[in-house]
């Protein structure tokens, strides 16, 4: 079994390179070498979001490579960590979340997706995670006693900068529940490949107007690093519980797709 994790903000700080593989694919270069280990016997490939030194900006990820790439190397499940702005004041600095939506706000901005012609798809996207990896997750915590909400709204917007007061009124408004820049189109390419993807959520500081604060990149990474311990945890003890077959929705989405 193999498993995919693409770390962003200060995830890839806590991990220590072992047995790279470079993979070139049709879309590109991935944004880093996948780095393999092992947990219970369970083959791990660890990808750099935004590359060995944190140098890709989230509109220059090359998203399509980095997803190819887990296919061409027989990965069928993936966990994307990602750092958070939280949009609701009971969703505190700190906090981890499974979201179960997404908002998109990259289209256009990003390739975004595998399907550019002449085969045309339409992948159903309604439940855009795997109910049975998010689950897991879900239940993992539950039994370790560490404290994650259990769903919400993630909103993907195109940055590198961040959001201004308005703006995040406006996204509250239409159910975003947190704030991020990476999630799409990582999320919809791996299900236009069937693969499984579930996401980790971290909430690092409050979004733009729900403090008098100002932002700074410094605060998510310092918050992103507290909380490093308890993702590695939860991730660990989930891919140890994880069935050898998928028995989710996922790996059919391809059937009756296309025309």
């Amino acid at each position: 079994m193999r498993i995919g994790i693409i770390g962003g903000s200060g995830l890839s700080e806590s991990k220590v390179k072992k047995h790279p593989i470079s993979v070139e694919t049709p879309f590109g270069v991935p944004s880093s070498s996948y780095e393999v280990e092992f947990i219970d016997n369970r083959e791990i490939l660890f990808l750099r979001r935004h590359g060995e030194n944190h140098t890709i900006p989230p509109h220059k990820v090359n998203y399509r490579a980095n997803i190819w790439g887990y296919k061409e190397l027989s990965v069928d499940r993936i966990i994307g960590v990602f750092a958070v702005g939280s949009l609701r004041e009971d969703i505190p600095p700190g906090s981890i979340l499974i979201p179960d939506q997404i908002i998109d706000f990259t289209q256009g901005m990003r390739d975004n997706t595998f399907y550019d012609g002449p085969k045309v798809v339409h992948i159903d996207f309604t439940n855009p995670f795997c109910n049975e990896m998010s689950s897991l997750l879900i239940k993992t915590a539950n039994s370790l006693g560490i404290k994650v909400f259990d769903k919400g709204t993630y909103m993907c917007i195109n940055g590198p900068r961040l959001e201004t007061a308005a703006e995040i009124k406006f996204y509250r408004t239409i159910g975003a529940d947190i704030i991020g820049m990476t999630m799409m189109p990582e999320a919809s390419l791996a299900r236009e490949l069937a693969l499984c993807y579930a996401a980790v959520c971290v909430a690092v500081n409050y979004a733009a107007g729900i403090t008098k604060y100002p932002l700074t990149v410094k605060e998510i990474v310092e918050k992103m690093k507290e909380s490093l311990e308890t993702i590695n945890t939860l991730i660990k003890a989930t891919i140890e519980n994880l069935p050898i077959e998928r028995n989710c929705y996922c790996k059919n989405v391809l059937e009756n797709s296309s025309f």
